[in-house]
């Protein structure tokens, strides 16, 4: 089967709405498949003034803001216009990149017409629940996602450390690896700007601690924060330098007063921003991979992360970054205190992380998900035969 042969449907949560590191892979990953001559299809909620153009064709499918959250929108049915549509482009298989309600329906409608679906799995949403104090749910979120994954043909994860999890929820047998490549035109050493680091008050000699990413609690704002109020007692001199927007940024500020908000940033001005700091905190435990983890490693910096899912398949602990315990303040506050008092360890664990970024090609890695499409409809083709 050649790429110009697979007519994929994909159905997504949010392509284009809002913009996150989930979505910025499934526009990427359209491309190449565009590019390879296939024909895809995205279904997703729209909204008049998204973050960014679709790549490819949009369908818009019926969908609610979230209570609490209305930046994010919940898709509400797969209604007969939207079936209507997938029947006339007549997919061979039908990618989901979220696990909701929508996305239950569209592996139905395959399954019904022995179309074989794929799962990407971006974020581990049962992580979320202890972050709005609703951990009792947490196995009947599991027993939800387990439902909907079982009933696909194989699962996408981006990374090894996260299909272990999956593998040990027992989500799927079939699961292989999609990661995660860097623009290393945006991201890059070259980008470092002293100058505009010092107009923000920063000295030369002064740690500037990034964090990159929505400004939601699920992104361990209560652990950074706390570091960083270590870091103060301990007598560490640092600035801390906040890019991303969200809605705990209130949280967030009243937390670090002292700390420089730069709010949501995009292109150069983005890699700009991340270059001119001199180490990543990324305290998250919710990642399957990490992607500011990859673009803060472009840049030649030393990631100090959580170690959980994603963080661990791309930073080596004492290499080209820190791994720490989830939670463990003292921990990442040991690790921050030994990159301010050693800048030759700061450059020895940032040239390892540029090394390692720089092996992480998109299109190298997006030929992945060809593989695993073909192998998917090749394994449909085998059953409906000895059935036949």
């Amino acid at each position: 089967m050649d790429a110009s042969d697979l007519r994929i449907a994909l159905i997504s949560g949010n392509y284009n709405y809002v913009r996150d590191g989930s979505n910025q892979a499934l526009n990427r990953l359209v491309g190449y498949l565009l590019r390879q001559g296939a024909k895809v299809r995205v279904y997703s909620p729209t909204i008049p003034e998204p973050a960014f153009p679709p790549t490819g064709d949009l369908v818009s499918v019926p969908s609610i803001a979230l209570p609490g959250r209305k930046e994010y929108r919940s898709p509400l049915a797969l209604t007969p216009g939207v079936r209507r549509d997938l029947a006339d482009f007549a997919p061979n298989l039908v990618h989901i990149a979220s696990p909701d309600v929508v996305s239950h329906r569209a592996v139905t409608w395959a399954r019904r017409r022995g179309i074989p679906s794929i799962a990407s799995v971006h974020t581990r949403f049962e992580t979320y629940l202890a972050y709005y104090h609703l951990e009792l749910l947490e196995p009947a979120v599991r027993a939800l996602l387990r439902r909907l994954y079982r009933r696909c043909d194989a699962l996408l994860v981006p990374a090894e450390s996260t299909a272990a999890v999956l593998r040990a929820q027992r989500m799927n047998r079939n699961i292989a690896i999609w990661a995660r490549g860097v623009d290393r035109e945006q991201f890059n050493p070259g980008r470092r700007d002293m100058d505009w680091r010092r107009g923000l008050g920063i000295a030369d000699d002064e740690l500037a601690v990034a964090f990159l990413g929505r400004v939601v609690m699920e992104k361990g704002l209560d652990v950074f924060a706390d570091t960083a109020d270590e870091l103060t007692r301990r007598g560490v001199r640092h600035k801390v330098v906040v890019i991303g927007e969200g809605p705990a940024r209130p949280w967030f500020e009243g937390r670090l007063p002292a700390g420089i908000f730069l709010g949501h940033q995009e292109g150069a001005n983005l890699a700009r921003d991340l270059a001119s700091a001199d180490v990543l905190l990324n305290p998250s435990i919710t990642e399957t991979f990490g992607n500011v983890t990859l673009e803060a490693m472009a840049c030649k910096l030393p990631v100090i992360a959580a170690e959980a899912t994603g963080a661990t398949s791309l930073i080596r602990d004492g290499e080209n970054g820190v791994l720490v315990d989830a939670g463990d303040i003292d921990g990442f506050a040991d690790a921050l205190q030994a990159y301010a008092e050693s800048p030759a360890l700061r450059e020895r664990h940032g040239a390892a992380a540029l090394a390692f970024a720089e092996t992480q090609d998109w299109d190298r890695i997006n030929s992945a998900v060809i593989r695993t499409y073909r192998r998917a409809i090749e394994r449909r083709e085998r059953l409906a035969r000895i059935r036949g």
